[in-house]
């Protein structure tokens, strides 16, 4: 009888074949050819088709915030925005939520679909849920906020440096969201996903992590407006040139 082959190892770890060599896990199957993030400002690029799979009616009814919630400011007024949506004077970029189901969701962000992401956070909410709010509230507020330093030369860094903040979704406190650095499963999604520049999927298992099972991803551009030192805004850009953003992400320092 033939001997069955080995289950797939978790990503990260190389798999023991049956006479005892070891092989690479799916996700490393292949060379990741990202680059690094560029100092340069951002160069903007035409956006293509968003698959509709997480898009829904905006809603324009205001989302009010417990005192806990100091959110910034709304989405700019449409005066202050191009006629294709983006917002005068921000920095295009690109944003990838992936995760998978039970998993909690991870956001990068990348200079462009073709870079090493220049910020990775990981938020207290399951990849499922998250999801699925954004499929039927139609507009996500998150707000993540943490506390000026008394220390002496505390706060001449950029908020978006900081490794941790309090966590507000739709004015709701979720916990946390913590700023790591990307993991070689991080890295592999985002040579899976180097060709998508707009877009919503899954992943197989067996391209990302068989253990977990697939990976459901959303991809987009995002508008970067820098207020100050202790305030940046992420805000997602619409194709189809909407009113505003379904996904708006604010950075406040207080």
């Amino acid at each position: 009888m033939t001997r069955p082959p080995p289950p797939p190892p978790p990503p990260g770890e190389a798999a023991v074949d049956s006479d005892g060599t070891e092989t690479e896990s799916s996700v490393h199957r292949f060379p990741v050819t990202l680059l690094q993030p560029s100092q340069r400002k951002h160069h903007q690029s035409k956006p293509t088709r968003f698959l509709r799979s997480f898009r829904s009616a905006f809603r324009s009814l205001p989302i009010l915030a417990p005192p806990g919630c100091h959110l910034p400011a709304a989405a700019p007024h449409q005066g202050s925005r191009h006629r294709d949506g983006h917002v005068r004077g921000a920095t295009r970029t690109t944003g990838t939520l992936f995760g998978h189901r039970k998993a909690r969701i991870t956001l990068a962000f990348q200079d462009n679909p073709r870079s090493v992401p220049h910020l990775l956070l990981e938020l207290a909410v399951p990849t499922a849920r998250f999801m699925q709010d954004m499929g039927s509230s139609g507009l996500i507020r998150v707000a993540l906020e943490c506390e000026k330093k008394a220390a002496a030369g505390a706060g001449k860094s950029r908020v978006l440096d900081e490794p941790m903040w309090s966590a507000f979704v739709n004015g709701r406190n979720v916990g946390y969201a913590a700023r790591r650095d990307p993991t070689e499963l991080d890295l592999g999604v985002m040579q899976l996903l180097h060709a998508v520049s707009m877009g919503a999927g899954v992943l197989p298992g067996d391209m990302t992590d068989p253990s977990d099972g697939e990976l459901t991803y959303m991809r987009a551009f995002f508008d970067r407006v820098v207020g100050s030192k202790d305030s940046e805004t992420f805000y997602m850009l619409n194709p189809d040139g909407n009113a505003g953003p379904e996904l708006s992400i604010f950075f406040v320092r207080i």
